[in-house]
């Protein structure tokens, strides 16, 4: 049964048998969830209920899951996963430019989705509040680049960026080790939580969105072993 107090997660899928299924497995999990079966609906669900979570199929009638999740996005920074029956690269990708966080295939195992949930669920509330960042304070600057890991604030020419939780904890993790290589799995680990191999395409498209908030030249690929931020 869904605890009162449990995270609250909006779960966009037209497919009627895949909607009641997953939403009776995440509230014996312990969410709240509120189920809509297509785009429109999703959108006027999210903005009446705000819900903690967002898990959005890519194929919806109406207003296609990409498309909501770009909307959703535009106004707030809540955590998006999306779900796709295929796993093709371009399905991956438009999600995640599109704003999303992480992804997962169908056919999906409940324990994994209900992992990957509470995984960006953590990495939101700490980017949020109370996980703070190695050497927590002083303000780090990497030229025309600043962070606050306090305040929480990244700024480019004393013009505040807005970055999504994930984005910001990427960040952070490249400013704890300027000029440091970081390989892809280390940064599956650190960022998105995964104590599993996941899929190197959420880090890849995460450091594009990145960098063109902060500067292409920010952060520099080293083919074959991952990114560093230039010092």
């Amino acid at each position: 049964m869904p605890h009162p107090n449990g995270p609250h997660v909006l779960f966009v899928e037209d497919d009627d048998v895949i909607r009641e299924a997953t939403t009776l497995a995440l509230e014996r999990d312990g969410f709240q969830v509120t189920a809509a079966p297509d785009g429109l609906a999703g959108l006027d669900a999210f903005r009446a209920r705000r819900p903690d979570l967002a898990l959005l199929d890519v194929m919806l009638p109406g207003l296609d899951g990409v498309s909501l999740c770009r909307q959703i996005r535009d106004e707030s920074t809540v955590p998006i996963i999306m779900v796709s029956a295929r796993a093709e690269a371009i399905d991956v990708v438009l999600g995640l430019e599109a704003g999303a966080d992480d992804y997962v295939t169908k056919p999906f195992d409940g324990a994994v989705l209900v992992a990957r949930i509470r995984a960006v669920l953590r990495r939101f509330r700490a980017a949020a509040s109370d996980d703070p960042p190695p050497d927590p304070g002083a303000l780090l600057s990497f030229g025309d680049i600043a962070i606050d890991p306090e305040g929480l604030e990244v700024t480019r020419e004393g013009e505040r960026i807005a970055l999504t939780p994930t984005e910001l904890r990427l960040l952070l993790e490249f400013a704890a080790a300027p000029g440091t290589v970081l390989s892809r799995d280390r940064l599956l680990a650190r960022v998105w939580d995964y104590e599993w191999g996941g899929d190197t395409r959420v880090v890849d498209v995460h450091v594009q969105r990145l960098r063109a908030k902060v500067g292409q030249d920010r952060i520099e690929t080293v083919r074959g072993f991952g990114y560093k931020l230039r010092a």
